[in-house]
């Protein structure tokens, strides 16, 4: 017995022994555990703490963007041509818990403050307000033909639309057709985003009405939209271009271009010219506000983080009133026109660095003499231009060595192949034939000699009455030297949608064209072209890009016309490899034109202008709706010694009888420029 008894005393002291060893391995366990923990803790802080801290932000906050003005466009002297006009407006904010039927409850107050325009509101807008009404919903689809239980809600509610938008316009009053519009504008809004319910004619009664029950709307809200006004009148669109409205949202064909750079859908954005073209400088920076939501989602307070920042600015090089002066004249030119008469179009322009001081343009119908403002018709108007181009002509023989400034005296005559009789204006029956250097040959524009040059340049030796075999390779030879003056290509403008023209077949078929080329009765040049090229002619060679858009700044602290902050710079595309004595030649004859000794020089009419003038005037022979008609137009430049200004214009499809209106609307450009952009006293 007593043996037993110190066993079970050794038992019980091995049992109590043993607790303490497997407590601790339990503590070291849970140690181990417990070191993981931290160290998972610490690791998903350093690696992931800021994504998961952005992740409760997101949850928590959100961020409204607001809409901020748009920078204005100026031109060179500072004046405004597109600016801002701001509006009281009313806005909604769309919550983040915001249903159809709180939606509906809003619209339907708010209906009763404001009037908004029904025009736009669509049939199926109008169904979806009108079947918001749980008490509608349940009676239509009681009635609605084709309903059944077995159909799907979605299809039950389809089915139910199409009842209400077959049913009389007349069963809706007014009032309800405005809370559908509310309805249609507020559902359109994303989460969070805030669009314009009337941003335009908001009257202070309405403004005072909204602001007085603002709790009974929730979302509802007075704030500020801008849109665009043009202080010299809006025929400067055809340059700036256009924007969109909250109306009409994003462009179609750029929504999601647009969606992926942050836009809204009611944004406004440029549309065209300008406007879209420096979009990125103008559009500016929109505020930010910080919306901090509660556990229910509800609004619980706005920050506001960042104010945003006005679009920049840009300056043109366009002179206000002398752009307003020349779009007048172009339209008072055309109104005298009459007959087949399609437009009327001119370009004025620095031709040392390329600067557009003003375009004027305007189509008109012949059909019912109605004009239009088209001042894009100067880069986009293709026009058989007639004689201006013949200073190129003259160039590329020089250039090509079948003339030399010493040796370059040809007889005009008249020129018939193959049975084709073509002649100079003046010397149709061949009885004035005359001897021209190159020089009088531009004085006189001389047909005769151009098609003699083309000749040359085609290795061609002409027998009178044979035919002609010359290469079709001669139409590249002369289109290669006028294009490098710009005739026939892109002249690298600051606008987009310019044309290259349009060039006339070159087959060996139509070689005999090849002679009308040479006098410029083919190929088709836009007034852009003709005022780079006779740019070209004045500056010494140097052919640039013409450009609208002098300088991007900012805007000063009240408001106007802030620090130059970019600057567009002379774009030299090419120069002209000819010697200065070649150069001469063609220079000598485009100021006799003007100021020549000889019988038959073209622009006589042109030497009252003061500071004087080099020019070419054009003439060709055109055709609309089978009638015969002519085109006249004009290439120049003053001073003669020292350029400071370039004139071009074209005039299609005049009456056959028509001679001197090209010259008679360049005396009043002129007058025009030397008035309102620069005084003669500061020419040299």
């Amino acid at each position: 017995m007593k043996i037993f008894k110190k066993r079970n005393k050794r038992i019980k002291k091995g049992k109590a022994a043993s607790l303490p060893f497997r407590i601790n391995i339990i503590f070291i366990i849970v140690g181990i555990l417990f070191v993981a923990l931290l160290t998972q803790l610490a690791y998903l802080q350093v690696m992931y703490g800021a994504k998961f801290k952005a992740e409760v932000n997101r949850s928590d906050t959100s961020v409204v963007n607001g809409n901020v003005q748009r920078g204005m466009i100026y031109d060179s002297t500072g004046h405004i041509l597109v600016g801002n006009s701001a509006h009281q407006a009313i806005v909604y904010t769309k919550g983040v818990n915001d249903l159809t039927t709180d939606l509906y409850r809003t619209a339907n107050r708010l209906a009763d403050y404001i009037t908004v325009s029904t025009s736009s509101l669509t049939k199926r807008q109008l169904a979806d307000y009108y079947l918001s009404d749980a008490n509608r919903l349940s009676a239509v689809e009681k009635k609605a033909p084709g309903i059944s239980s077995g159909d799907s809600e979605d299809a039950m509610y389809d089915k139910a639309v199409s009842y209400v938008e077959k049913m009389n316009p007349d069963t809706f009053s007014h009032a309800t057709k405005v809370a559908a519009t509310i309805f249609a504008k507020m559902s359109g809004a994303y989460q969070l985003s805030t669009v314009n319910i009337k941003d335009s004619g908001v009257t202070q009664r309405e403004v005072a009405e909204v602001g007085e029950h603002l709790a009974d709307m929730p979302g509802v809200n007075v704030g500020t939209s801008w849109s665009r006004n043009y202080p010299n009148g809006q025929s400067i669109q055809g340059i700036t271009g256009t924007v969109s409205n909250e109306k009409t949202g994003l462009p179609s064909d750029r929504v999601n271009e647009l969606l992926a750079q942050g836009y809204s859908r009611n944004d406004s954005v440029g549309q065209s010219y300008l406007e879209r073209q420096y979009e990125p400088v103008l559009r500016g920076t929109k505020s930010q506000t910080q919306i901090v939501l509660n556990s229910d989602n509800q609004i619980k307070k706005e920050i506001k983080k960042y104010g945003g920042q006005k679009g920049d600015n840009l300056q043109l090089t366009i002179n206000a009133k002398f752009q307003k002066d020349l779009q007048s004249l172009v339209r008072s030119a055309e109104s005298g026109a009459g007959g087949n008469s399609t437009g009327t179009y001119a370009v004025v322009m620095n031709p040392n660095n390329g600067a557009i001081i003003g375009m004027g343009g305007v189509n008109r119908n012949p059909k019912t003499s109605k004009i239009t403002d088209n001042i894009l018709g100067t880069i986009n108007s293709s026009i058989v231009m007639g004689s201006v181009v013949k200073g190129a002509m003259v160039s590329g023989a020089l250039m090509d060595g079948v003339i030399t400034p010493t040796n370059s005296t040809l007889t005009d005559q008249p020129i018939t192949t193959g049975g084709v009789k073509k002649s100079s204006w003046f010397n149709h029956s061949g009885n004035a034939n005359i001897a021209v250097d190159a020089s009088g040959a531009l004085e006189v524009s001389s047909n005769s000699y151009m098609m003699q040059l083309a000749m040359k340049e085609g290795h061609f030796n002409y027998v009178e009455g044979g035919a002609l075999t010359m290469s079709p390779n001669v139409f590249n030879t002369m289109r290669g030297y006028f294009n490098q003056f710009g005739l026939g290509v892109d002249t690298g403008i600051d606008i987009p949608g310019e044309s290259t023209g349009l060039k006339g077949k070159s087959g060996k078929s139509h070689i005999g064209s090849a002679l009308d080329l040479a006098f410029g009765n083919y190929d088709a040049y836009t007034t852009m072209q003709v005022a780079q090229y006779i740019s070209t002619v004045a500056n010494g060679g140097y052919r640039i890009a013409p450009h609208v858009v002098q300088s991007i700044r900012g805007t000063t602290k009240d408001g106007k016309l802030g620090q130059i902050k970019a600057t567009v710079m002379p774009d030299v595309l090419n120069h002209i490899d000819m010697t200065q004595s070649q150069r001469a030649v063609v220079k000598k004859g485009l100021y006799d034109v003007v100021h020549g000794t000889n019988t038959y020089k073209t622009g006589g009419e042109l030497d009252t202008i003061k500071p004087e003038i080099s020019a070419k005037t054009g003439t060709a022979q055109t055709f609309y709706d089978g009638n015969e008609t002519v085109t006249l137009s004009l290439a120049s430049y003053a001073p003669s010694t020292h350029p400071q200004v370039v004139v071009a214009l074209a005039m299609p499809n005049l009456g056959v009888n028509a001679e001197s209106n090209n010259m008679q609307l360049a005396k009043r450009i002129y007058a025009a420029y030397w008035k309102d952009v620069q005084s003669t006293s500061t020419v040299k």
